[in-house]
């Protein structure tokens, strides 16, 4: 990892961002909620080359190439009500998107919490929710080239997708830019952002497998409601899902 170059993109992160660098980690939520447990500011971020235990949604296991990735998540100590707090997984993903879409590519959101380009995933959100305060953790493939067999058919890097090789510290720094301000509109500001989420949202209108409250469903993405729940038709009619597991396109 370039320190220096990290250093140089986090002197211009909007206040009140402030970046750590950590060599080797285990998780970097982990790390950030240890911080946050301690007092740390709103607005921490902590960045790891190298992750021993990364991990995504349920536990999985988070591929991150030493080099060629990048890890981090970010401390927030968000004054709106805890209630409003899963919102921040859409928030993100917004601000991903937006931001890999700076570098070329046009860019998807599967709710709630991954990141497409094309049919394939080039980033994923883990939102984790301490007593005070809440943990956004970021996956985002920027160099990588080669993937585990598990994940080949289905994860992408914005390299793998543009043919050209990216600086890291410029692609975190735009997305600290946009995290900036979506995350600040999960209160009232909320409809401008879940307008803008269902323009990007690859679930809509999609035939998909999914599973909810441990009951594995199938049926139809009608879109996403105003309040961010998935609206979901299936033989049961349509729901507003607050949450579900391995949300998969099926083939027609």
């Amino acid at each position: 990892m370039s320190r220096e170059e990290f250093t140089a993109a986090a002197a211009d992160f909007p206040d009140p961002f402030h970046l750590m660098i950590r060599e080797s980690v285990e998780s970097t939520n982990d790390e950030v909620h240890s911080l946050a447990q301690d007092g740390a500011p709103h607005g921490r971020i902590v960045l790891a080359e190298r992750q021993t235990a990364g991990r995504g949604r349920r536990g999985a296991a988070w591929f991150a190439p030493t080099g060629e990735s990048l890890a981090f998540s970010i401390l927030l100590r968000p004054t709106e009500a805890k209630t409003l707090w899963p919102r921040l997984a859409l928030a993100t993903g917004l601000a991903v998107a937006e931001a890999i879409e700076s570098f070329g590519p046009q860019v998807g959101i599967k709710w709630p919490n991954d990141v497409w380009i094309g049919a394939r995933k080039v980033a994923g959100i883990l939102v984790e929710a301490g007593a005070d305060f809440a943990v956004v953790g970021i996956g985002l493939n920027v160099n990588t080239t080669e993937f585990p067999p598990e994940v080949e058919k289905i994860a992408t890097s914005l390299q793998m997708e543009t043919g050209q090789a990216f600086s890291r510290a410029e692609v975190m720094a735009a997305v600290i830019h946009r995290f900036s301000i979506r995350s600040r509109q999960i209160g009232p500001y909320f409809p401008e952002l879940i307008s803008t989420v269902r323009q990007r949202c690859v679930l809509t209108g999609q035939h998909v497998s999914l599973i909810t409250a441990g009951e594995a469903r199938k049926g139809t993405v009608e879109g996403i409601a105003d309040s961010g729940e998935l609206l979901f038709r299936s033989e049961k009619g349509l729901e507003r899902l607050i949450q579900a597991d391995e949300v998969r396109l099926l083939l027609s």
